[in-house]
């Protein structure tokens, strides 16, 4: 998807019932992804009730009485208005008692996408939060990362997190592993056990001088690596995959990040590192790379910048790397906790979007101490405030400093005018940020094709929420409007209200009784 744009979303516009509803052909088949397109299809279950998601061209739509199909691959059928419930009886030829029905405290809300977490620091969430950015990874991640050569360890991690994630109500999550390739096969293996859509990471890094115990040689980890993806497509897992996870490039030497380059072209898969975290780091690596010219080059010099890249952070990005991300169809990972956690930095959300790259949103754990993407949502929203909130304050010192300037020397300044621009600065809305946690993430993940929405042809990635008062998480969402009920669980809103998570039509959460 090289020189793919992103159009901003406009007011939402409710489309006319027969096109937003009309059931779509199949569509066509995709060279690069690896899971596959079932085109023969049987109804399999049917929801009544609200469905609030987004598209293209709107942030948040709310589809209140409509009925929606999944088939037997786990695809959506059909999404109509529940005026045509006699039509769809006799189309898809099922019964009325076939319809699951929900409440008028329920909807069906897409899955939430993490663009960014790593699974073996769940063993640490909410410790470390007192250091920055390299004295975190020296004296609290890598330490912990290294015990995970231990097989056992891994196993219980990794079954915590993706446990946890999917109550959470992350259908899919972008993980990083550690540098052990048995102990990444296993976080593959119980993703895929409990039914969660994933990328896994076999993190690469041949250098590291903090912390030198953990360590592997370029060699090394090029092996290591291309074991990991054999072994990967080996298990022919339908929903989970392989990607290249060169930690970041302070870790990695030149010609580790160029083989990796080569191995993500040779095997057509997704590319996942860090970028512009921290001033720190930026630093470091100009240290490193002196025949750089910014950090964001490192990657694109050494083909490790494509339409499926995903770069966590960006903090620090400027205009110029941006250009080169949306030109090369490569996305960002917010990740909003953990750039305020680690004291990292802000990332402008809004001039992402205004620069058309594409942008989801990221828990990264343990660097950020939550694993729901609820709390995503959130910081995201109230990161975008703290910018606004600095820019009005730039905005007020310039208008001083200007009126000063006038007293002394008769003379306006041009300082108002180089700052114009905040002028316009919206915060971002709780639509926007919920566009991010779904559709953003699949676009950021290059799977927008699959997931994301509940586009006919996709897969039936959902959770049924639940406002109900019995829920104690919060008891004043009775009976108020979709649209306010959707806004307080946003900010209101935990796992309790997540009544059940569906992963491509399978229901995975509440997890069968054996686990």
């Amino acid at each position: 998807m090289i020189g793919w744009e992103r159009a901003q979303p406009p007011p939402c516009v409710a489309l006319p019932l027969a096109k937003r509803g009309a059931s779509l052909p199949a569509a066509p088949s995709r060279t690069d992804t690896c899971w596959p397109l079932i085109t023969m299809d049987t109804l399999q279950r049917v929801f009544k009730g609200t469905f609030v998601h987004s598209t293209r061209s709107c942030a948040m739509e709310v589809l209140e009485h409509h009925i929606l199909g999944v088939g037997t691959s786990g695809k959506i059928l059909f999404l109509e208005s529940d005026q045509e419930q006699e039509n769809l009886l006799q189309k898809w030829g099922f019964e009325e008692s076939k319809i699951e029905e929900l409440s008028q405290n329920e909807f069906f809300m897409p899955g939430m996408i993490d663009t960014h977490i790593h699974a073996p620091q769940y063993a640490f969430v909410g410790s470390g939060m007192d250091k920055p950015l390299l004295q975190w990874l020296e004296f609290t991640t890598f330490p912990t990362e290294e015990t995970f050569s231990n097989l056992d360890i891994a196993e219980n991690v990794y079954r915590g997190v993706v446990q946890r994630t999917l109550m959470n109500g992350t259908t899919t999550a972008c993980y990083f592993a550690t540098i052990h390739t048995d102990s990444s096969l296993i976080l593959a293996d119980i993703a895929h056990q409990y039914g969660q859509r994933a990328f896994i990471g076999k993190v690469c890094m041949d250098s590291n001088e903090t912390y030198p115990k953990y360590i592997e040689s370029s060699e090394e980890s090029i092996f290591e690596t291309e074991r990991f993806i054999e072994a990967m497509e080996n298990k022919k897992y339908n929903r989970v995959k392989p990607i290249i996870t060169p930690r970041f490039a302070i870790s990695c030497s030149e010609k580790l990040l160029n083989e990796l380059g080569d191995l993500a072209d040779k095997f057509q898969l997704h590319i996942q590192s860090h970028i512009s975290e921290s001033v720190d780091e930026i630093a470091e690596v100009m240290r490193l790379f002196p025949g750089y010219n910014s950090y964001t080059e490192v990657y694109d010099r050494n083909k490790l910048l494509t339409s499926k890249t995903v770069m966590a952070h960006g903090c620090h990005l400027t205009d110029e790397e941006l250009s080169i991300f949306r030109r090369k169809g490569a996305a960002i990972s917010h990740c909003p906790n953990s750039n305020i956690s680690l004291c990292s930095g802000h990332l402008d959300v809004q001039n992402v979007l205004k620069q058309k790259v594409k942008l989801g949103l990221g828990t990264d754990v343990a660097g950020g101490y939550s694993v729901s993407m609820l709390d995503a949502i959130r910081k995201a929203i109230e990161t975008s405030k703290i910018i606004f909130m600095e820019k009005q304050k730039r905005k007020q010192e310039n208008k001083t400093l200007d009126q000063n300037e006038i007293a002394q020397n008769g003379i306006a300044s041009d300082l108002n005018s180089v700052n114009d621009t905040d002028h316009d600065y919206k915060v971002l809305s709780n639509q926007e940020a919920f566009r991010l946690a779904t559709l953003g993430g699949s676009e950021a993940l290059n799977i927008d094709h699959i997931t994301g929405n509940f586009e006919v042809n996709k897969e039936f990635d959902a959770l049924l929420i639940s406002t109900a008062p019995e829920i104690r998480a919060h008891e004043n969402l009775f009976e108020i409007p979709t649209e306010d009920a959707v806004q307080r669980f946003l900010f209101l809103g935990d796992d309790r209200n997540i009544k059940a998570v569906y992963v491509a039509g399978r229901c995975v959460v509440p997890f069968p009784r054996n686990d």
